[in-house]
């Protein structure tokens, strides 16, 4: 009799084709960076790259969200929040940390789990991102890596701010901003 894992996991494959590294020892996620291909994956019957990214939804004791400034495409010069690609053999979990550390300078605590939305990529990929609760434990906020710039925003003013595509409905829509 098969294994349910082996049923239900979905059916993936790198762009060189199948190969042993590219069998997902992490079932209870879709997927996870290929290692041999880094985040670059096809799904059977699809084909665009499927990205696996994670982001942050972190507010602090005023209500304000954390965004960045993105420095990099896609959406560069547009204000999102912090997160980034799964690399090889990352949890979410383990993913959203190091993102975290990396564009804001800050330590997080990941909590649930709040949506899933999927963006366009560069050069027909598919962008799909898992965003979390994140609660902050440590660190001064300052921007780094791809981040240009990283600062607490009240809600009211994220519309004086250019915005990623989508962001501020998908919030609305998991409960974090009001309607």
């Amino acid at each position: 009799m098969a294994d349910i894992a082996d049923v239900i996991k979905p059916q993936l494959l790198c762009p060189a084709g199948p190969c042993d590294g590219c069998v997902c020892q992490y079932r209870a996620e879709p997927y996870h960076a290929c290692p041999l291909w880094g985040t670059r994956r096809i799904l059977v019957g699809v084909s665009d790259f499927v990205i696996p990214c994670v982001g942050a939804v972190v507010t602090d004791g005023k209500g304000r969200l954390l965004m960045i400034k993105r420095g990099r495409e896609p959406g560069a010069g547009l204000w999102s929040i912090p997160g980034g690609r799964i690399e090889a053999g990352e949890t979410d979990a383990e993913a959203l940390v190091r993102e975290m550390l990396e564009e804001t300078n800050l330590a997080v605590e990941v909590g649930r789990l709040l949506g899933r939305v999927q963006r366009p990529g560069l050069d027909g990929a598919v962008i799909d991102i898992r965003d979390y609760a994140a609660t902050v434990i440590g660190g001064t906020l300052r921007p780094g890596d791809d981040a240009a710039d990283a600062r607490w925003v009240a809600a009211g003013d994220l519309d004086s701010l250019g915005i990623t595509e989508g962001l501020i409905e998908a919030l609305t829509d998991w409960g974090v901003l009001g309607d």
